[in-house]
């Protein structure tokens, strides 16, 4: 591991290990985030890795900041008020299980574990807050990890904790490339492997939802892998739904190629600051 990381979160569960400062939690199976990326066989070696228990990967959790506001002095009840700007954005970690809604109040949509299905941390990138009469977040319009690619709702602000990100992601299909920013300037350009025309890499605009650090480097996805809340347009019937990611590889000549299943694959010296730099809620916005 990296030397000199800053710790992400407080705290040291039996379930965390925290290896140069950094929190991890171990993971059971390699998540499937990572399988709608693979080639065939790297397919195989990812069904493989889902069997096996004894050496499993490890998530990178937190690393955004509290977030603040400034609080109106009069609102009008409820009020929605936009968050996030092209250097900030903000994303809401469940403290417990969490129920999306249509509308404050009105239909559910589907209620989420304090943990995704890989023992994660749920978050949502936030899109706005609705304000009471005190000025108070109410409640917060939400991206959803779901089906189908787009998906909002709104969830109660009491269930969440209001973190900001000063990093985001943009993807260039066309150009096969990932630019990396952080507070607006960008820090990493990246040839990056895209989804093949039969298997396409979803356009639209996600988050990062987890990330991992592999267990094996030298493994289809290279040192780990940034999860987001896309899913594949085609391959619905697999494991969670098809899920996207950014991830290492070990055949690093399908960089620059359309290549994947839809997942994006980048150099794996990259992999690991990358991982380390764009926590939870990170915008992701990919293009044609």
């Amino acid at each position: 591991m990296r030397r000199g990381i800053r710790p992400l979160l407080p705290g040291h569960p039996s379930s965390v290990r925290t290896i140069a400062g950094v929190r991890m939690r171990l993971v059971p199976v390699l998540v499937a985030i990572l399988a709608a990326g693979c080639g065939t066989q790297e397919l195989q070696d990812e069904r493989a890795v889902q069997g096996s228990r004894s050496d499993p990967p490890i998530a990178v959790e937190g690393g955004g900041e509290l977030a603040s506001r400034r609080v109106p002095e009069r609102c009008e009840s409820p009020r929605e008020e936009r968050l996030g700007t092209a250097r900030v954005a903000y994303a809401a970690r469940a403290k417990a299980a969490v129920t999306a809604f249509s509308r404050p109040g009105g239909p559910r949509l589907r209620t989420f574990g304090k943990k995704n299905a890989n023992g994660v941390r749920t978050v949502f990138g936030v899109l706005a807050a609705v304000l009471d009469r005190e000025c108070r977040p109410a409640w917060y319009r939400v991206q959803l990890p779901i089906r189908p690619n787009g998906a909002t709702g709104f969830v109660r602000a009491d269930r969440v904790t209001l973190l900001m990100v000063r990093s985001r992601i943009e993807v260039d299909l066309s150009e096969r490339r990932i630019d990396f920013f952080r507070d607006g300037r960008r820090v990493l350009r990246a040839s990056a492997a895209i989804g093949r025309d039969a298997t396409p890499t979803p356009v639209g605009r996600y988050y990062v939802n987890q990330r991992l650090l592999s267990s094996d480097e030298s493994g289809p996805f290279g040192p780990g892998a940034i999860g987001i809340s896309a899913f594949s347009p085609v391959l619905t019937g697999w494991a969670q739904g098809g899920p996207i990611a950014i991830h290492g590889t070990n055949n690093p000549a399908s960089i620059g190629k359309a290549a994947s299943y839809g997942c994006l694959r980048i150099e794996n010296r990259h992999v690991a600051r990358m991982i380390y730099a764009n926590p939870e809620g990170t915008p992701v916005v990919i293009r044609r």
